[in-house]
């Protein structure tokens, strides 16, 4: 099944993010190597972290051009925290990163929740409906009478028997 354009966006935004914070990763690096951070060490630290951010975007964003379905969720986070990093960045009159940062989180948003980018990440290329049949091995037998609430029935008192 090829790639839905929607979701192929929702990739290249991912990758971008990912791009994003290696560049701000190499900054911290730079600074904590030329002593411009506040502490060498948390300027270490924190270029360790942002190296291992971007190559966690880099992999889902691989994962959604693949479409597996396990980047769903780790992309949507990605867009959810993007975007609250943006308006953030907006509230800090730092138009310049804060615009790129809520732009890239609604892009994200709609590839992912595209019609087409669900199907491709739900599994089998077809939409989930609620009037859709149960698996075989989940159907009543033939004969038995399903469970009520598929809670097991309580177990009698000791030294009473149970009515039948």
């Amino acid at each position: 099944m090829p790639l839905p354009p929607a979701l192929r966006g929702a990739a290249i935004v991912q990758a971008a993010e990912s791009a994003v914070v290696l560049a701000a990763t190499i900054l911290a690096g730079v600074d904590a190597a030329s002593g411009q951070s506040y502490h060498v060490n948390s300027g270490i630290a924190l270029t360790v972290i942002g190296a291992m951010a971007a190559a966690a975007l880099a992999w889902i964003a691989r994962g959604l051009a693949r479409a597996r379905r396990w980047s769903r969720t780790p992309a949507l986070l990605t867009q959810l925290f993007v975007g609250i990093v943006g308006i953030y960045l907006l509230q800090g009159h730092r138009l310049d990163w804060g615009i790129v940062a809520v732009v890239l989180a609604a892009l994200g948003f709609a590839g992912l929740l595209a019609p087409p980018s669900l199907r491709a990440l739900g599994g089998g290329g077809q939409a989930v409906t609620a009037d859709r049949q149960a698996p075989a091995g989940d159907q009543a037998r033939p004969g038995r009478k399903p469970p009520a609430s598929g809670r097991k029935p309580p177990a009698p008192a000791p030294g009473r028997k149970r009515a039948r």
